[in-house]
């Protein structure tokens, strides 16, 4: 299946997104909700405005939508749901860098991300496989 990559990143005052991978579609909002409901608007308009040769092909029939986060913005958006603590039982990080990440301090380096996102996945997978009686 095709896949539309999404970058979604935090400014000072939002969250803006884009297509990394077509042309023309960006969004935004106060929220990352509203940042991607304004890509899927913005996706919407582009369809709904241009004839079917303008239509970038990756948007023709089924894809799938990924959205890319930088580290600060994922952070920072799941702070509510994820504790530093958490964050650092699941990924192997501690805390303080963790800290350093969300308020953009410092930028992690591709092998944290990986720990980050992998820690993540890990938690995901075994998510799905809870059943509760």
């Amino acid at each position: 299946m095709k896949t539309l990559k999404i970058i979604i990143e935090r400014s000072t005052d939002m969250f803006s997104a884009y297509a990394e991978n077509v042309p023309g579609i960006y969004g935004g909002g106060g929220t990352v909700e509203e940042a991607k409901q304004s890509i899927l608007d913005s996706i919407a308009l582009l369809k709904e405005y241009n004839t079917p040769d303008n239509i970038p092909s990756l948007l023709k029939g089924d894809y799938g939508i990924i959205y890319h986060f930088d580290a600060e913005s994922f952070l920072n958006y799941y702070k509510g749901i994820f504790t530093n603590a958490a964050l650092e039982k699941i990924t192997g990080i501690n805390q303080r860098q963790l800290q350093h990440y969300s308020t953009g301090l410092k930028k992690p380096r591709q092998p944290q991300l990986r720990k980050i996102e992998n820690g993540l996945h890990k938690l995901a997978a075994e998510l799905q496989s809870v059943e509760l009686v």
